[in-house]
């Protein structure tokens, strides 16, 4: 995998809104990790089967099959268990965030909410490179 040979912590961003996709990855590599983007959860299976990232950054509401359907096929994963997920969705609803809770969840953010400069630094924070 790109990235492999060096020590950049690597992160897979599962986002179908390519703009916020695009925007979070240049911002995360310009804070100097590796970035892997996709638009969908097949794909986000996909990657991890061949590659471990150190955080998955998951958007809730995407194409071919949904980030909380993801999220549980990813926990049945020996490697998936234990993964370091971060939830980015518009969803706020006590459902939605009681489900996230259940699959445990790193964090989660509401993309409305965010501020790209500190979601950055939370991400930092998270994997202990601040």
């Amino acid at each position: 995998m790109e990235g492999e040979g060096n020590n950049l912590k690597k992160i897979l961003i599962a986002e179908d809104e390519k703009p916020l996709a695009r925007a979070l990855t240049l911002k995360l590599e310009h804070a100097g990790f590796f970035v892997k983007s996709v638009g969908d959860g097949t794909s986000v299976i996909d990657e991890l089967k061949k590659d471990k990232f150190d955080i998955l950054l998951l958007d809730l509401v995407m194409p071919k099959m949904d980030g909380m359907e993801m999220l549980k096929e990813l926990r049945k994963d020996d490697w998936g268990k234990n993964a370091k997920v971060v939830v980015l969705t518009n969803l706020s609803d006590t459902q939605t965030l009681s489900q996230i809770m259940e699959n445990e969840v790193f964090e989660y953010f509401v993309k409305t909410d965010i501020k790209l400069e500190e979601f950055v630094q939370k991400i930092k924070i998270k994997l202990g490179v601040v």
